[in-house]
């Protein structure tokens, strides 16, 4: 098959002829339908984040499932799925006390000495990257990393969901638990920055408020459902906030991964509410509440992958695309061949679109 692969940390992905493995017990071999390119993909392909190479990476897709292993319980031979990274084991601590995007997933992967999922032509092991690797004409996951869904679906539309639209509506109606009436801060109108503000509309959200540097992001915010924008780089960003909402939101949801986004995030609170980090902030760095913070009630949290639990979750979020509740024609930009995926995360760079996702033949 044909795959994009990171062969070094810096350089663009190369696309390359993958050898691909039979699926083994509970493994599910899918034909890749569509992939979305995520800002937490052009960490690990520019270094900031650590990851062996080679290895593929891509995340968030959708596709038909094309042969299952044995013991294969949740799908079967021409299911549409979406996948995601949170695969979950089932029995451990954070899965069985309902916690399962904090699962680390060690037993849905293969064990030390067994044939590779991925290699090249001449048996040289490739890295399958947050359990999935979608860059990439197939996928051989573990079946506890994708979920059944209406065969209706766009699947061009449905990848989105595995991550972007998981993190955002996660955030909003698993970690935060938004309340009509509620006011909401989004910082970053990126995928998960918009997903999060459509969410927060669907929650009922009395005053959503985005903060984007660029215009066209803030129109598309608006669009999505903000009532109010702001250019997030403003030096009074978040003085603009408290005055809006007379003395700060119930909920600021940093969405882009920036040091200073974080910072705006626990700026815009009102005494009580809550600030929750999306963004894969640089390693090295903290972000913190202040002592007056803290005596006012104010809280910091994070929420890896909106603290999702994606069977029940992504046909959920089908049904809402569905129903026309969740707006992804808008959030997707453009759809483009594997063979200009390098093309894809240069305009992420430059901040051009909301979601470029690669469409398979």
């Amino acid at each position: 098959m044909k795959a994009a692969v990171l062969v070094e940390a810096g350089k663009p992905l190369e696309i390359e002829d993958v050898a691909i493995s039979k699926p083994g017990p509970h493994e599910v071999l899918i034909r890749t339908a569509a992939c979305g390119l995520c800002h937490s993909d052009l960490h690990f392909i520019e270094g900031s984040y650590p990851q062996p190479l080679p290895a593929i990476p891509g995340h968030e897709a959708a596709g038909i499932v094309e042969a299952i292993g044995s013991e294969v319980r949740t799908v079967a031979v021409g299911d549409a799925i979406v996948s995601c990274l949170s695969a979950f084991c089932g029995h451990c601590e954070y899965c069985v006390s309902g916690r399962m995007s904090l699962c680390l997933g060690a037993d849905t992967q293969r064990v030390e000495g067994d044939a590779p999922r991925l290699s090249r032509p001449d048996g040289t092991p490739i890295g399958q990257m947050l359990n999935l690797s979608a860059f990439a004409e197939q996928m051989l996951i573990h079946e506890h990393a994708c979920v059944r869904i209406d065969p209706e679906m766009p699947l061009d539309r449905a990848a989105v969901i595995g991550c972007a639209v998981t993190t955002g509506a996660g955030t909003i109606f698993n970690a935060c638990k938004v309340t009509p009436g509620e006011t909401v801060a989004v910082i970053g109108c990126g995928g998960v920055g918009l997903a999060t503000i459509n969410a927060a509309k669907i929650a009922g959200a009395g005053r959503i408020i985005a903060a984007d540097p660029v215009p066209e992001k803030r129109a598309l915010a608006l669009k999505l459902g903000a009532t109010d924008v702001i250019d997030a780089m403003a030096d009074d960003a978040a003085a603009q906030i408290i005055e809006m909402t007379k003395g700060g939101v119930d909920h600021a949801i940093e969405a882009v991964g920036r040091p200073a986004s974080g910072a705006l995030a626990v700026g815009s609170l009102k005494r009580g509410g809550t600030a929750t980090i999306l963004g894969m902030m640089p390693l090295d760095h903290q972000v913190g509440l202040s002592a007056m913070d803290l005596l006012s009630g104010k809280k910091l949290q994070g929420a890896i992958m909106g603290n999702n639990r994606f069977p029940v979750d992504i046909p959920r979020l089908v049904d809402f695309y569905m129903r026309g509740l969740l707006d992804l024609d808008s959030i997707v930009a453009e759809t483009i061949p594997l063979e200009q995926i390098n093309d894809g995360f240069e305009k992420m760079k430059r901040g051009d679109a909301a979601r470029s996702v690669i469409t398979f033949t």
